[in-house]
């Protein structure tokens, strides 16, 4: 591989999901088309056409979003490797953590397509909808946004639950504590608070439930010691053995994510190069504010893949 480049592949997690995703990689190459299928066996059901074809208010509902992402983002990612991209190290962004898994080899694509059905049911399933809610913060760090939370928590959950970039952290928990925690934010210096269209409050206490029900099915799931390091959500660190990685997936559930802190462990270890492997374009966006000056790429389609042969080995 010429030059120094250290690449670091990072996968996508829920709402970066379009109807018609991954379609073209599944026409134009069969390692991507055997993945759609693959999954389509490993769930007894048509996972492909929904992601093909929609409609998009089915492809929206959490058991299918999950899947469908970490089907399309191994199907690409099987194609890279194929080509011989060789990343130092992976990384995703919640449920993008196991598509990274998949990558490292920590887990079967069919087995992680199973559980991340079962994940999607059960978060979906902790909390009624309605009963819940997500809001971004925008322009307020991490202290004032825990201090804004708790002011305005009166009893009832909210939380920082994805911690994405400088200036930007999603907030979970109960809709009216997540509504006042949003003012209060405001009131602390936040440009502004942004209701999000999610099913249910991801990342926060009230997710419990779910991560309880997750846990033996994860711990169970034939797991091995990844083949190169996957950087945690939980705690942005390395997971380098089976058992820590699983144990990282189980807390995540009920735990933020902490996407700015894996970005900033990537460059510290060096990262020169971060490839979004995946639909959409969010986590590219994100890792511009947190690693100013890194090379980002992303493939989604057949015509992203001329400005990554730089990237590939010799086969």
């Amino acid at each position: 591989m010429p030059g120094a480049e250290v690449i670091a592949c990072i996968f996508p997690g829920q709402g970066s999901q379009a109807v018609g995703m991954g379609k073209g990689l599944a026409d134009q190459f069969e390692i991507c088309a055997a993945t759609f299928a693959e999954a389509d066996a490993a769930l007894g059901d048509s996972l492909s056409d929904l992601i093909f074809n929609g409609p998009a208010d089915r492809l929206q509902l959490t058991e299918n979003t999950q899947p469908a992402i970490l089907t399309m983002s191994v199907a690409a990612w099987r194609l890279l490797e194929s080509r011989g991209l060789s990343p130092a190290f992976v990384a995703g962004h919640s449920l993008g953590e196991y598509s990274a898994h998949v990558a490292a080899g920590t887990l079967a694509f069919r087995d992680a397509v199973t559980l991340v059905r079962n994940r999607g049911r059960y978060m979906q399933q902790a909390v009624p909808v309605g009963e819940g809610a997500m809001a971004a913060i925008v322009g307020l760090d991490e202290a004032a946004v825990r201090k804004a939370c708790e002011e305005a928590a009166g009893g009832a959950v909210v939380s920082p639950a994805n911690l994405n970039s400088p200036g930007q952290i999603v907030i979970a928990g109960t809709a009216a504590a997540v509504a006042r925690a949003g003012e209060r934010a405001k009131a602390l210096g936040a440009k502004r608070a942004i209701p999000l269209p999610v099913s249910a409050p991801f990342h926060c206490a009230l997710m419990k439930p779910a991560e309880e029900r997750l846990a033996p099915e994860l711990r169970a799931a034939a797991a091995r010691d990844p083949r190169l390091p996957v950087i945690a959500n939980v705690d942005a660190q390395p997971k380098r053995t089976a058992r820590e990685s699983i144990e990282a997936l189980i807390q995540q559930v009920s735990s933020p994510v902490r996407w700015e802190g894996v970005v900033q462990r990537l460059a510290s270890e060096g990262v020169t190069h971060y490839v979004e492997v995946g639909p959409g374009k969010v986590l590219t966006g994100l890792v511009k504010k947190i690693a100013p000056g890194a090379t980002l790429l992303n493939v989604e389609g057949p015509g992203d893949l001329p400005a990554l042969e730089v990237l590939f080995s010799p086969q």
